[in-house]
């Protein structure tokens, strides 16, 4: 697929699934027009990176909708300077989303060779500002906490202690919470000690891994 065809196909999704649906940020917009969206699926994939719907990337794992990724990143409200951890690194096309519209992304993903590939299309792409690691994402990523922002982009049974006290002062977390079939998008702010939540919409992710989601393995 030659370049031009995917620039138009990457303009099509944003004016046909992401602003219809209510995407009204020109930032987050803006980032989804310019991210190659396809460098971050498999290249038996390619043909159909810009589609309305989400993609196998192996491992059980996927790239999510491209509608899904622009609510979650839009709830976000993002400035430009945050702090903003991603647990669930995936393939790296939200961090490269995020890369756009914050000043500093942590991504950790406990599949080590999800991680190593998602570094290396990163660094491709030359995003400067994201810092992949692997490890259990439930718990957070202390050493650099507090962030600004959380994106959780795997469902957890419920809503990780560890990733509420990551949480800067007036931060927000997005997250998918419920079982393995069926989840609500769910979006926390913190204010001091105390935390409010309200519910999105429904969603269908994988399960999160790791001690705070489903456990440690990956399979089934």
């Amino acid at each position: 697929m030659d370049d031009e065809r995917l620039e138009k196909e990457r303009e099509r999704m944003v004016a046909e699934q992401l602003r219809p649906r209510g995407i009204r940020s020109p930032r987050v917009l803006s980032a989804f027009e310019c991210i190659p969206r396809h460098l971050f699926v498999p290249e038996d994939e390619r043909e159909w990176a810009y589609g309305d719907h989400p993609l196998s990337i192996g491992f059980n794992q996927t790239i999510s909708q491209p509608y899904i990724v622009a609510l979650m990143t839009e709830n976000l409200g993002l400035t430009g300077s945050e702090k903003v951890l991603e647990v669930g690194t995936g393939s790296g096309y939200q961090a490269a989303i995020l890369s756009r519209l914050a000043g500093e992304i942590h991504t950790i993903e406990i599949i080590p060779d999800l991680a190593n590939a998602a570094r290396k299309s990163l660094e491709n792409l030359g995003m400067h500002n994201i810092h992949v690691h692997i490890g259990d994402g439930s718990l957070g990523l202390e050493e650099y906490a507090p962030y600004e922002a959380i994106t959780v982009t795997a469902a957890a049974p419920h809503v990780p202690r560890h990733l509420l006290d990551q949480l800067a002062e007036g931060g927000r977390m997005i997250i998918p919470i419920g079982s393995r079939g069926f989840q609500e998008l769910e979006l926390w702010k913190r204010s001091g000690a105390t935390y409010e939540s309200e519910t999105i919409i429904p969603v269908t992710f994988v399960p999160l891994r790791g001690a705070q989601g489903w456990g440690t393995g990956w399979n089934g």
